[in-house]
C-alpha cells in the first residue's frame, strides 16, 4: 500500500470516532450506542494496518473486507444515533460523508486487488 491514503484517512476517522464518542458520553450522557459506534469506528483503521501486514493478497482482501464491514456498521451507528436525536444533522452529515468516502475507498481497494490475481 507504500504512502496509504486509507491508511491515513482511517486513522484520522479513527480519532474523530473517538472524538464523537466522548462528546456522546459527557455532553448527551448516551452510554450504549456511542459505545458500539466506538467499537466498530475504531476497527476500521486497524484492519487497514492489519491488511498492510496480510501473508497474501487473499488475508490482504480478507482484512479489507472486514474493515468494509466494520465501517458500514460505524454508518449504521451514525445513522441510529442521528435518528434518535444524539447527533444534530450538521455533526451526523460531515461524519457520514468521512464514512461513505472511506468506505468507497476501501471496496475500491479490495476490486483493484481482486483485478490483479
Amino acid at each position: 500500500m507504500g504512502k496509504s491514503i486509507i491508511k491515513d484517512k482511517s486513522f484520522l476517522f479513527a480519532k474523530r470516532i473517538v472524538m464523537l464518542f466522548k462528546y456522546l458520553i459527557d455532553d448527551k450522557k448516551e452510554f450504549v450506542l456511542s459505545k458500539q459506534l466506538l467499537r466498530s469506528g475504531t476497527a476500521v483503521g486497524a484492519l487497514v494496518r492489519e491488511a498492510q501486514n496480510a501473508e497474501s493478497k487473499m488475508d490482504f482482501i480478507h482484512k479489507l473486507g472486514i474493515a468494509q464491514k466494520e465501517c458500514d456498521e460505524t454508518l449504521y451507528w451514525l445513522e441510529l444515533l442521528f435518528e434518535s436525536a444524539y447527533l444534530k444533522e450538521k455533526e451526523f452529515t460531515c461524519i457520514q460523508k468521512e464514512a461513505d468516502e472511506l468506505l468507497k475507498m476501501i471496496r475500491s481497494a479490495i476490486l483493484t486487488t481482486k483485478a490483479k490475481k
